[in-house]
């Protein structure tokens, strides 16, 4: 382990998260599930969607463009088809809701679709795509951001790097979800290298002149480079228009800087799609499909110098098995949520000891 990381139980960080978020005037359930989905996402390997948000989630809600609500408002019901107006609340609890209402009107109907409007971050979107599928169902889940990448040729972002995930049922342990951001890189990964003072690989993206950079600080002004080109551009716009136009939100450049002015409402969009599969196929069947299917990825012929062979969402699972229920921080992280317990007067265990952060237990 690196002297510039911790080791923290996950189950102890969870709890401290909760704690930040209750004493920034959560309810204590709404709290839990933003730790719970930060603190997966760190298990997962996906750190640029865990817990380095805190301070940004915290800074928002003491800034007010971040509401303490612990759910989102049904604006419109139509049987499969509902939009949820989220107020502006953490991502975490209103995308939590808004799957479990597609799911529902799935089982009911074959297939619910949830838009919402007035979101915010929601941290990794396979968490809830995931939702849906332990419940039988085929999760599709889309968000929008503010315009980061450019059109193919282009030198002006236009479109956001929207994420979407894709879970179906399988018989197998492991899950089988696609989760991918249309940029070749997430933003929260050039920021948590920038953060690491380390370069990011070239091919990421641009700087603000259209450039190609490996400084995170360069990219962070200038633009990511969609994945695949003018196919994860064209598949990041078409997103943009489903999530914002569906749900009477916003999107392109209404959507406003996650990292911008803590004044000024994110205004994201969502889209949350769950398909019952007991409506077009026996359940049985097709789980043990999809996970034979798996098996010959993971089986297949491999080329030289390769050791393995990985289905859709089998690394983020093999990172939660390998990490044993504990999470490593960057010392920089670990500063931040230190910092944040002291300001908001609770306990920072598991991080300090209590003599040392001046708080009781």
């Amino acid at each position: 382990m690196s002297a510039a990381t911790t080791r923290v139980a996950a189950e102890a960080l969870r709890g401290l998260v909760a704690r930040l978020f209750v004493a920034a005037g959560l309810p204590a359930g709404t709290a839990q599930a933003v730790a719970d989905g930060l603190v997966d996402a760190e298990l997962e390997g996906t750190s640029s969607h865990g817990v380095m948000l805190v301070d940004l989630y915290l800074g928002r809600i003491r800034e007010g463009s971040v509401s303490t609500h612990a759910a989102g408002t049904i604006v419109s019901d139509r049987g499969a088809a509902v939009v949820l107006d989220a107020g502006h609340a953490l991502g975490q609890p209103t995308a939590d809701q808004a799957m479990a209402l597609a799911v529902e009107r799935a089982k009911r109907l074959g297939a619910g679709v949830v838009a919402v409007r007035h979101g915010f971050h929601f941290g990794a979107a396979r968490r809830y795509a995931l939702q849906a599928a332990l419940a039988d169902c085929v999760g599709i889940v889309a968000c929008n951001t503010r315009p980061l990448m450019p059109a193919p040729g282009g030198a002006a972002r236009v479109v956001g790097n929207n994420p979407l995930a894709i879970a179906v049922p399988s018989d197998g342990a492991i899950p089988i979800v696609l989760d991918m951001a249309t940029s070749e890189a997430a933003m929260g990964r050039i920021r948590m290298a920038a953060k690491a003072g380390r370069a990011i690989p070239a091919g990421w993206a641009v700087a603000a002149d259209g450039t190609p950079t490996t400084e995170p600080a360069a990219a962070i002004a200038g633009m990511l480079l969609p994945a695949a080109g003018p196919k994860g551009f064209g598949l990041a716009f078409v997103l943009d228009l489903m999530c914002g136009l569906l749900s009477g939100g916003a999107s392109g450049d209404a959507v406003r800087p996650l990292y911008g002015d803590h004044e000024a409402p994110y205004d994201c969009s969502h889209l949350f799609i769950a398909i019952d599969v007991a409506h077009f196929a026996d359940p049985r069947q097709f789980k043990a499909a999809a996970a034979a299917a798996a098996e010959r990825v993971r089986h297949g012929a491999r080329a030289p110098g390769v050791a393995r062979l990985y289905a859709p969402g089998e690394i983020e699972w093999q990172r939660r098995s390998d990490a044993q229920g504990e999470v490593q921080l960057e010392a920089s992280v670990v500063a931040m949520l230190t910092a944040a317990a002291r300001a908001l007067g609770v306990s920072a265990l598991p991080l300090t000891h209590d003599n040392e952060a001046g708080h009781a237990p």
